[in-house]
């Protein structure tokens, strides 16, 4: 239902665009967020913004390369990264919550999209 894309491979400092597609349901009134997961370690928060989006949320170590928006008519959500690093290498899963806020916790979210592999290099 949730289906993301975007992921690549990317040098340092180079940006990369995520989409984030619903199907087979609308997620037009869903909080809705960004997280990763890079090996060895655990799903991480990244952005999320509420259902109108009006509000958002990023973690402190991505505010200001990290950008999530949503076209509510197009039932998607993107996350535009900007000056990625090597510690950016993750997969990036999207996910939809059953509440109109944004939320910073995974265990806050409904439905998960299957992830897509960023990979930075130097």
């Amino acid at each position: 239902q949730l289906q993301a894309s975007g992921g690549g491979s990317v040098e340092t400092g180079g940006s990369l665009r995520l989409s984030c597609a619903a199907s087979g349901r609308t997620f037009s009134a869903h909080g809705m967020g960004w997280f990763r997961q890079a090996p060895g370690k655990e799903r991480e928060f990244v952005a999320a913004i509420h259902w109108s989006g009006g509000s958002t949320l990023t973690a402190d170590s991505m505010k200001g390369r990290f950008t999530i928006s949503r076209d509510i008519a197009k039932n998607t959500v993107y996350l535009q990264m900007n000056s990625l690093k090597l510690e950016d290498t993750a997969v990036y899963y999207c996910a939809a919550r059953s509440f109109r806020s944004a939320s910073d916790r995974p265990g806050g979210y409904d439905y998960w999209g299957q992830g897509t592999q960023v990979t930075v290099s130097s």
